[in-house]
């Protein structure tokens, strides 16, 4: 959304726009990224207004800070705003610090007096050192928002600290807010005449009353990284392309394994470099596969998986390379692509602990031990039928038709056999008379 929006106030200066309006309906976003989007609007050199909108709409934590950094601030009725108290994502419930409770009664809206000094430096008892910094810092830089642009300095450091909201109504009346719209052409009426200051220091004054409307909706690639660009997402994009690819090599001409693997993987590739990726986790991630690859095609009886697993998981543990809220995997899943990396280990040796013991049904090989039996002998050479072909024969016992007999060697097209005293039967089933009709 930061992209989006960096590339719409872009845009709007090329056409040289009068004004931009961002609608709001936001039950708020990652710091890193509301930071980055105030950045753009604070730079913007076409003003800004934020029209919290339709009604319904809200404006909660992230949308606070973003009302207040625009040069223009609107709401539709029946919204709100505010809620602006950073909280940490992800965890199990209860895990989260909680601050004391606290029964002081609520400041008047514009009495300074009534504030203690220095309580805008002040967290409620029984917050931990880290919730005290985030809340002073994030209090300290909506304050200094609504310094820069005139409006209810008080409100929004209550806004953080005590994650108040107020109604349209009351935004208005508390000079949260500069006026109510409820439609575009209100906002763009209201918002005539008004002189607002950029970046630069040059005043400008709006003149909207009888400017055109360009609507810029999302693209498709805003829409497809508000997906993908996801840490959990995109860490599932990369497994399954590496598994696409992984059953293409071992099962080759099959081709949809392949396709698949291939596109999860670039879209898993594209969606990580968006994302503050560590490059030591993901090689170590590529590492963990190559050995899992390496345990399948060459088994070493579990030294290689065992590393490759141990790899996998600290790869996916590092891979992404950041302390904000919201931007880890969450351990569950690595745990879960672990086990079942485990799994496929184990799958892999068993089938291989299998096939060792498996007889030879292939090639010059499997004919050692097979039975056969004698049709014709003669001073220069025997004949002999195994597995329902004719066989040159040499035995240093004397053989005679009928006799069955066992494969001992080969040597090229002449099989070394001797006499079968037991007289076993061909293991692919009896042998079928010459001229006999097979049933």
């Amino acid at each position: 959304m930061a992209d989006y929006i960096a590339r719409g106030l872009e845009r709007a200066a090329r056409n040289g726009a009068p004004l931009i309006v961002l609608q709001i309906d936001t039950p708020g976003g990652l710091e890193s990224s509301t930071r980055q989007i105030v950045k753009d609007i604070l730079a913007s050199p076409v003003p800004v207004a934020a029209w919290v909108a339709p009604g319904g709409a809200r404006a909660a934590s992230a949308g606070a800070y973003i009302v207040y950094a625009s040069h223009v601030a609107a709401m539709a009725p029946g919204t709100n705003l505010g809620a602006a108290t950073p909280v940490q994502m992800g965890g199990l419930p209860g895990t989260q610090p909680q601050p004391a409770p606290d029964n002081r009664p609520p400041p008047a809206p514009d009495d300074k007096a009534s504030e203690p000094a220095g309580a805008r430096d002040q967290v409620r008892p029984g917050a931990d050192a880290m919730t005290r910094k985030i809340v002073n810092d994030a209090a300290a830089y909506l304050r200094s928002l609504a310094q820069m642009r005139g409006r209810n300095v008080d409100w929004a450091d209550r806004a953080v600290r005590d994650g108040v909201s107020l109604a349209a109504e009351e935004a208005q009346a508390q000079r949260v807010i500069d006026f109510i719209a409820a439609d575009l052409p209100s906002l763009l009426k209201q918002a005539h005449g008004r002189t607002v200051k950029l970046a630069d220091g040059v005043q400008r004054t709006l003149a909207t009353q009888a400017a055109s409307t360009a609507v810029v909706e999302p693209d498709w690639r805003t829409k497809l990284l508000s997906v993908i660009t996801d840490p959990t997402v995109a860490y599932l994009l990369l497994l399954l392309g590496i598994y696409g690819l992984y059953f293409e090599l071992t099962t080759p001409g099959f081709g949809v394994p392949g396709v698949a693997g291939s596109i999860l993987l670039l879209l898993g590739l594209f969606a990580l470099q968006m994302l503050p990726v560590s490059y030591a986790g993901a090689a170590l991630i590529v590492l963990g596969f190559a050995l899992l690859v390496a345990e399948a095609l060459q088994p070493s009886f579990g030294a290689l998986g065992i590393g490759g697993t141990v790899a996998f998981v600290i790869g996916s543990v590092m891979l992404i390379d950041t302390d904000v809220a919201g931007f880890g995997i969450p351990k569950g899943l690595i745990a879960a692509a672990a086990v079942m990396n485990a799994l496929f280990m184990i799958a892999v040796l068993r089938m291989a602990h299998k096939a060792r013991k498996r007889p030879v049904v292939s090639g010059s090989e499997e004919l050692i031990g097979a039975s056969g039996e004698v049709l014709d002998v003669s001073a220069d050479v025997s004949w002999v039928r195994v597995h329902s072909e004719r066989w040159r024969a040499a035995s240093d016992a004397p053989l005679h038709p009928g006799q069955r007999v066992h494969v001992t060697g080969r040597e090229g097209l002449v099989l070394k056999v001797e006499p079968d005293p037991a007289g076993p039967r061909d293991a692919r089933g009896p042998e079928v008379p010459a001229g006999a009709n097979n049933p």
